[in-house]
């Protein structure tokens, strides 16, 4: 028996899967059927790669050898048929949710200048689906570890976290807590709510975060499909509503919900559809055009600077000219850039209180 490519996947398959039936549901084969094909394969090369536990597969000493050729194997030839379909197609199908600005089309169309980008804005779990059917070739989906928002077979998609970013309270403007550091829990069943339909795929984190952090009923003035929408609610209404940061309009203010959980902006993509340098190009843009975003938003730039620990994807967007100590203070930059580290504090103040700016860069949306 010669050794196939389709053999190589599937030892690389199991062996990132830990598991006989796992990988056998990420292939769709019976498992006997997987079962029996190893075995050929383990006859082919002249041992055997995998050792039966009681919780699954561990690779053999072979194995250790092999198991990691034959995972490369398969993921240069993913990377020869994206090459291939990368010249063979002049567009570029490129997926968000929520909503996709037209700066965020632009950014993406810079970074693939050979290539016609066409954008999408569709439900996080149809934009997997699209990516996995090769619908689209890349898509921008929310994930949280706490929450089951979207399933991203990692047999077949590749991934990359773009930022992981915070979950905060949207009030309006004036209210008294707006000028508070953080939301306290005691706070939260006082006020009254936009919450998000049943439909909409930000439900199971706000459920998930109510459930963590409110005892008590909460008074409910209406169900939104949309961000955008919940925000005309807190300006209009004077509801509160949880938002990512980049999800609130400029005409509401943010609050801090501490220790709440943290959603991760994935970019995915099929491996045999993006090859390597698009990949980079791709996940460097989006992290960029974020940052620049975040700028925008008073209060969220001066947090991203104060706590850099919990922006790591965001650490080369920096700024060089000053930081935080742990009392929200400037201190000096690094050494050898005089005089700039008084205009940074400013520009950080300015974060606080920059509404100028903020309809600077919401108008070039």
């Amino acid at each position: 028996m010669n050794v196939e490519l389709r053999h190589a996947n599937i030892v690389a398959v199991i062996g990132r899967a830990g598991s006989i039936s796992k990988a056998a549901v990420e292939l769709n084969l019976p498992q006997s059927s997987l079962t029996a094909q190893l075995r050929r394969i383990e006859r082919a090369v002249g041992g055997r790669l995998f050792s039966r536990t009681p919780k699954g597969v561990v690779p053999t000493s072979l194995g250790e050898h092999l198991i990691p050729m034959f995972a490369e194997l398969v993921e240069q030839a993913d990377q020869v048929i994206a090459e291939a379909a990368s010249y063979a197609s002049d567009t570029f199908r490129f997926g968000n949710a929520e909503w996709t600005p037209p700066s965020l089309h632009s950014a993406v169309q810079k970074a693939l200048p050979y290539r016609e980008v066409q954008t999408e804005t569709l439900h996080p779990v149809a934009a997997v689906e699209a990516v996995l059917g090769g619908v689209l070739d890349a898509a921008m989906v929310p994930s949280m570890e706490q929450v089951a928002l979207v399933d991203v077979p990692e047999f077949a998609l590749s991934k990359a976290t773009i930022v992981s970013e915070p979950v905060w309270v949207a009030l309006p403007k004036g209210h008294p807590l707006v000028q508070n550091p953080g939301m306290e829990t005691a706070h939260l069943g006082s006020l009254p709510w936009v919450r998000y339909s049943q439909e909409h795929w930000f439900r199971p984190i706000e459920r998930h975060i109510f459930a963590q952090f409110s005892r008590s009923a909460l008074e409910v003035l209406h169900y939104v499909d949309s961000h955008h929408e919940a925000m005309s609610w807190v300006r209009d209404a004077g509801a509160a509503a949880l938002t990512t940061p980049v999800g609130a309009t400029r005409d509401v203010r943010l609050v801090p919900l501490s220790g709440s959980a943290r959603i991760e902006l994935l970019l995915v993509w099929r491996r045999d559809s993006v090859p390597r340098d698009t990949q980079s190009r791709l996940v460097e843009t989006i992290r960029r055009y974020y940052g620049e975003y975040a700028r925008s938003i008073p209060r969220y730039w001066s947090w991203i600077v104060e706590h850099p620990e919990e922006f790591p994807e965001l650490s080369p967007l920096a700024p060089a000219s000053f930081s935080m100590d742990g009392h929200g203070l400037c201190r000096p930059g690094p050494q050898g850039v005089p005089g700039r580290q008084q205009a940074g504090c400013k520009r950080h103040r300015a974060d606080e209180a920059g509404d100028h700016e903020v309809d600077r860069h919401r108008a070039v949306r």
